[in-house]
């Protein structure tokens, strides 16, 4: 008498580079059925050609696509177990240089984007009865960087969706995790970011050009995508009640420092750790731990 073992589906949005690319090879590796979405499938070799793998389209701004992908994905593969929610858009820069337009896209990306995908497919959990959500929000969404406003303030949003989501979705056996990376090696710090002042205003520029090279340095020494793949992974096989996983060293160390410290130290902290001239190699030898 022959046994039928199912593999377990993912669907993960963002996968054209990055975290995204990253986690569905880890994914597939693990033995999971992928969906690897992505805004550009028809330039995708790599993942197409793995077994186990398919790469809908799927742009978080349009319902559409968002429900095209969920079906094709419930099509070939009969189930989804878990979903990444990572595709999101970074927008850097002083708030008054921002426009209205980055703006709206920053949040209809990273929040509006987001919640579409938990809409999509929380229906097909409810239904069977399990399910988890992992959204990938940001150390940000807890500790605010300088030139980050309007990220941070995307990432927070995230952070309170996801943690209310909790209490409405327990009941149905569906949990909800959130991923809150650190500085990561991925083309966000090597120009995918948008900077673009789209208000002219310059009283920012001397500042934020010397506070946002620091950052760079911080980035190029960051946690590697496949590290961050892998906490994402044990996040969608954990049971428990845990709801944050923090990626990376700077991220934990900060995290801790931000639970005990008033903020006036904290801040002080902050300012400190992104000044120029206090930006020292024995710093850069914290981040090459993280390697």
């Amino acid at each position: 008498m022959s046994t039928t073992i199912m593999t377990s589906t993912v669907l993960i949005t963002g996968c054209d580079t990055g975290i995204g690319n990253a986690t569905a090879h880890y994914f597939q590796q693990q033995g999971w059925s992928v969906s690897a979405t992505m805004l550009n499938p028809e330039s995708e070799t790599t993942l197409a050609a793995l077994p186990r793998v398919i790469c809908p389209k799927l742009d978080v701004t349009d319902k559409a696509s968002i429900a095209l992908a969920v079906a094709e994905t419930l099509k070939r593969f009969g189930r989804i177990d878990a979903v990444v929610n990572n595709a999101g858009y970074g927008l850097i820069g002083a708030f008054e240089t921002l426009s209205d337009e980055q703006i709206r896209r920053q949040f209809d990306t990273n929040v509006h984007g987001l919640m579409d995908v938990c809409r999509a497919v929380l229906p097909y959990f409810r239904a069977q009865n399990s399910g988890t959500l992992i959204n990938v929000s940001s150390m940000v969404g807890r500790i605010p960087l300088p030139f980050y406003s309007i990220y941070n303030a995307s990432k927070f949003a995230v952070e309170g969706f996801s943690e209310g989501l909790i209490y409405e979705l327990e009941p149905f056996n569906i949990r909800v995790k959130l991923i809150e990376p650190g500085s990561v090696k991925t083309a966000f710090f090597q120009g995918s970011s948008d900077r673009e002042n789209s208000t002219g205003e310059c009283a920012y520029a001397e500042f934020s050009q010397a506070q946002l090279a620091v950052m760079d340095e911080i980035g190029a020494n960051g946690t590697s995508k496949e590290a961050t793949a892998e906490v994402i992974f044990k996040s969608a096989i954990d049971q428990s009640s845990r709801i944050r996983y923090s990626v990376g060293l700077d991220a934990k160390v900060l995290m801790a420092a931000r639970r005990v410290l008033p903020d006036a130290v904290f801040m002080q902290l902050i300012k400190a750790g992104l000044s120029p001239s206090l930006f020292t190699n024995a710093r850069r030898r914290l981040y090459q731990l993280q390697k």
